[in-house]
This record gives structure tokens, C-alpha cells and sequence, in this order.
């Protein structure tokens, strides 16, 4: 069974990567052929059916022109359980 936790934040992740995608006018046909990818590739992430690692997060953060460093950091300051950011980001989430 999954942990609850996790489903939770990579529903945030799918939910930006389909944001950041929309926002650029891009289709999943468009991210697919930059990734060299069948366009069922992006459906199935984007929909939750498969899991990015972290090897592909990166080249789909970098294909939406997005820092990687940077997707995973806005990930980090979605409190994952009470005082998160306090125990890991003493100085807070910017």
C-alpha cells in the first residue's frame, strides 16, 4: 500500500508539471519529442500511472526550461508533516 504522504506530494509534482507544460503552450506530444519519449510517456505521469525518477524528472524539469534544483525545492516547502519546515528549513521556505 502507498504511503499516503508520498501520493499526496508527487500529486503536487504531477499537478506542476502539467502547469508548467500548459503554461509554456506546450501539448505532451511536444515534451514527448523533446524527450524522445511516446507521447503515452507524459499522459501516464501526468495522470499518476507512472512515477518519474529522478533521473527523468530532471531531463522533464530541464525540457519545461525549469531548474531542477528549483522544482524540487518548491516540493520541499510543502509541509509534509507539522513543523517540517522548521526541523529542515530553520530559516523557512522562501
Amino acid at each position: 500500500m502507498s504511503n499516503p504522504m508520498h501520493a499526496s506530494r508527487y500529486g503536487i509534482l504531477r499537478a506542476r508539471l502539467v502547469e508548467l507544460r500548459e503554461a509554456k503552450g506546450l501539448t505532451q506530444t511536444d515534451i514527448a519529442l523533446q524527450l524522445g519519449k511516446p507521447q503515452s510517456y507524459v499522459s501516464k505521469y501526468e495522470r499518476g500511472e507512472r512515477r518519474l525518477d529522478i533521473v527523468e524528472l530532471i531531463a522533464v524539469a530541464k525540457t519545461l526550461g525549469v531548474d531542477p534544483a528549483q522544482l524540487c525545492s518548491e516540493l520541499a516547502c510543502e509541509p509534509l508533516f507539522e513543523n517540517f519546515d522548521k526541523i529542515f528549513y530553520p530559516g523557512g521556505c522562501e
